[in-house]
């Protein structure tokens, strides 16, 4: 695909957001708060590089957060993994100007599932936030689906989470030809404790601080405590002492993807050097087994975690991701939405409060 020039810019005070139209990734998001300017989402060092026409769109753009409908492989409807939401052009359909920020609206150019897909992002104001929507209009069935965010990790980081249930790997490992590639997890296994899980050496990981090792990629799944209101999560970068920040409904998302791309894939376009990555992929799927799995019984449906969304009974699926400065030593203890505002409370108890749209995730 190479290079692109079709995009879109999308601003308010304090943010500005652009949109790669080919492929319907966000591919720039800068905030500015308090003098400082926050950039800590990830795009791929390949991007302005010729790739071989086999690689998919999604692979050649690959930036910073997208939509996946479905997540994985396309295996039901003849698609490029990740869907064409992540592959396909958007097309904007509507600019609004709000009274304290900006609204555009996106039709995806394929139908999924014979639904119409609607993106809107909506920025305001002193919001160091995007806030993301897709609706699917018209169709039947079941998928998987995910928001793909990335966070650009080149010096290490600290991640805190709402509560969960456990972490898990799927029963495979994500790379098992040690010549394309190393993982360093156990697959299959699970903990509910997040700072001790199994490795494949028989040693134990803390999943909580990047990186886990050197030159591996892995992907292990978190799930949602039921009660939770609100699921959160904020990877702190020390050296460049900002917080990327991603918020979903946990009812809708009741799963969070971590993945670590830390140099671990040697085949093209990877080649060694994605290297520094978190992947944080709100998401209702079976792994990333692909479309077939995620809507078959499964292991994990089968113990109460959804896997898939009908696009007739949840036809919007909402996501937030934001950028701030960091709290003291990196680490958060809770977040607290209040009626226009998101609290923000540190592991020493400081706390930091924030213009937030509420509504947007809790509203019916």
């Amino acid at each position: 695909m190479g290079n692109t020039t079709n995009s879109f810019v999308l601003s308010a005070d304090g943010i500005e957001v652009t949109l790669d139209l080919d492929v319907g990734h966000i591919s720039s998001f800068i905030v500015r708060r308090y003098g400082r300017t926050f950039s800590p989402f990830h795009r791929a060092p390949w991007i302005d590089e010729p790739l071989d026409a086999s690689t998919p769109p999604h692979l050649q753009r690959l930036s910073i957060d997208f939509f996946c409908a479905p997540f994985g492989q396309s295996d039901v409807e003849s698609a490029p993994a990740h869907g064409w939401s992540a592959n396909a052009p958007w097309v904007l359909t509507d600019l609004e100007r709000l009274p304290n920020g900006s609204r555009a609206t996106f039709v995806l150019s394929r139908t999924i599932m014979s639904a119409t897909l609607t993106k809107t992002c909506t920025v305001k104001d002193g919001h160091p936030f995007l806030y993301q929507s897709h609706r699917f209009d018209g169709g039947i069935g079941r998928l998987p689906v995910a928001y793909h965010a990335m966070v650009d990790l080149p010096h290490g980081g600290i991640l805190s989470v709402s509560p969960k249930i456990r972490a898990e790997t799927m029963p495979d490992r994500l790379e098992t030809d040690d010549i394309k590639g190393r993982s360093i997890l156990a697959y299959p296994a699970s903990s509910d404790d997040l700072r001790t899980f199994p490795r494949e050496d028989g040693g134990v990981s803390d999943l909580l601080r990047y990186p886990l090792d050197d030159r591996h990629v892995d992907l292990v799944m978190l799930h949602e405590q039921p009660s939770n209101p609100l699921g959160w999560a904020i990877a702190a970068r020390p050296v460049e002492r900002d917080m990327a920040i991603v918020l979903k409904p946990p009812g809708v998302l009741p799963s969070t993807v971590l993945w670590y791309s830390n140099g671990g894939r040697h085949y093209a376009p990877w080649n060694g050097r994605h290297h520094g990555v978190l992947g944080i992929e709100e998401a209702r799927t079976f792994f990333g087994y692909g479309h077939k799995a995620s809507i078959a019984p499964n292991a994990l449906s089968g113990s109460g975690i959804e896997t898939s969304l009908s696009v007739v009974e949840t036809r919007e699926v909402r996501t937030v991701i934001g950028a701030v400065e960091m709290l003291a030593d990196g680490l958060v203890r809770s977040i607290t939405p209040g009626n226009d505002t998101l609290q923000i409370t540190g592991g020493k108890g400081e706390t930091i409060d924030i213009p937030f749209d509420t509504a947007f995730l809790f509203e019916a």
